[in-house]
C-alpha cells in the first residue's frame, strides 16, 4: 500500500459526556469535528449519535440529519454504525440504512463487550449484508475475534460480495471480550485475510491503551487505521484526549513517518469501491426502502 486511509469514530455508544466532556454529542459538534479531522488526513468518518440527553439513540429522524449535514459541510465518505449500542434491537439497527449512509458497519458474530453482550446471529448479518447490496452501500466488516473472519468467508461465498465489489474489514482488537490488541493477534489476522478475495483490505482499531501498538502493527503489515474518542479517551497514561483532532494528527503523523501518508477521500473511495458523492444513482439506492 502507498498510502493510508484514515477512520475517525469520534463519538460511540460507551463514553457519557459527564465522564468525557470533551465527546462531540451535538449535530453541531459532530459536524465541527468532522470538518477539522478531514483537514487533519481522516477520510471515513464512522458515526454514532446521540440525543437530546447526550445518550445513545437510532432516532432515524436524527440519523438522517447527521448523514445529510456531514455530507453538506464535508467530502468525508460517512458510515453509520450498525451496532448502536448492545441494548440496541435488531430492527432498529437495520433501519439504521435507511438514513441513505455511503457506508455502514457489518459485525461478523456475537461478542462479549465488557460486562454486555453484543449479539449479532447469522440472520441478522445476511439480512444487513444483503440490504447493503440492495441499496448500494459499501459494508466495513467489523472482526472482533479472529474466527469472525472465517464468518466473513462463508458470507461471502453464500451471499456474494459486498456492492462495489471490495471487501474491506476493520479488525477491533482491545475490547474486553474480544482478541487483545497485540502485534502477534493483528499478524494472525492478517495470516487469516489471505483466505479472502484478491484485494482485500483492512483496518485496525486499538481500544484503550492498545491504540498505538495497533497502529505501529496494521502500518507495518499494510493495513489501515481507526481512531477517535470512540474507542480510547487517553491520549498517554494519566492525560485525557483533549479532542479527536488530535488523534487523528497522531494517526496521520504515524503514517507519513511509515512512508504511508494519508490517502485523500477521492483515493479512498477508489480504493473501497464507494461511488463519487454526486454520484445520482448510488444515492438513490441507499435511501430506497
Amino acid at each position: 500500500m502507498t498510502g493510508t486511509v484514515i477512520t475517525v469514530a469520534p463519538t460511540g455508544a460507551e463514553s457519557s459526556k459527564a465522564a468525557v466532556p470533551a465527546l462531540p454529542v451535538t449535530l453541531d459538534e459532530l459536524v465541527a469535528t468532522a470538518k477539522e479531522c478531514e483537514a487533519l488526513g481522516a477520510s471515513i468518518i464512522h458515526v454514532h449519535i446521540r440525543d437530546d440527553r447526550a445518550e445513545p439513540t437510532l432516532d432515524q429522524g436524527r440519523l438522517r440529519a447527521t448523514v445529510a449535514a456531514l455530507r453538506e459541510s464535508t467530502d468525508l465518505i460517512v458510515q453509520l454504525s450498525s451496532g448502536g449500542a448492545v441494548t440496541d434491537p435488531e430492527s432498529d439497527r437495520l433501519a439504521v440504512l435507511d438514513a441513505g449512509p455511503e457506508m455502514a458497519s457489518c459485525t461478523m458474530g456475537t461478542v462479549n463487550f465488557g460486562d454486555g453482550v453484543f449479539l449479532n446471529r447469522w440472520e441478522f448479518i445476511v439480512d444487513l449484508h444483503t440490504r447493503m447490496q440492495d441499496r448500494g452501500i459499501v459494508p466495513e466488516y467489523e472482526i472482533f475475534d479472529l474466527g469472525q473472519l472465517t464468518t466473513l468467508q462463508r458470507l461471502l461465498s453464500q451471499h456474494g460480495l459486498p456492492f462495489g465489489g471490495h471487501v474491506h474489514v476493520d479488525l477491533v482488537m482491545g475490547v474486553p471480550g474480544g482478541m487483545p490488541g497485540t502485534a502477534a493477534a493483528l499478524v494472525a489476522c492478517e495470516q487469516a485475510l489471505r483466505d479472502l478475495p484478491a484485494g482485500t483490505t483492512f483496518s485496525a482499531t486499538g481500544i484503550g491503551r492498545t491504540a498505538i501498538p495497533v497502529i505501529l502493527a496494521s502500518l507495518s503489515a499494510g493495513g489501515h487505521l481507526r481512531v477517535g474518542m470512540e474507542d480510547t479517551v487517553t491520549y498517554a497514561k494519566g492525560r485525557p484526549v483533549e479532542s479527536n483532532m488530535q488523534l487523528v494528527a497522531r494517526a496521520a503523523a504515524f503514517a507519513q513517518l511509515a512512508q504511508r501518508p494519508p490517502l485523500t477521500t477521492a483515493e479512498t473511495r477508489e480504493l473501497l469501491g464507494v461511488p463519487p458523492s454526486n454520484h445520482p444513482a448510488a444515492a438513490l439506492d441507499r435511501t430506497k426502502g
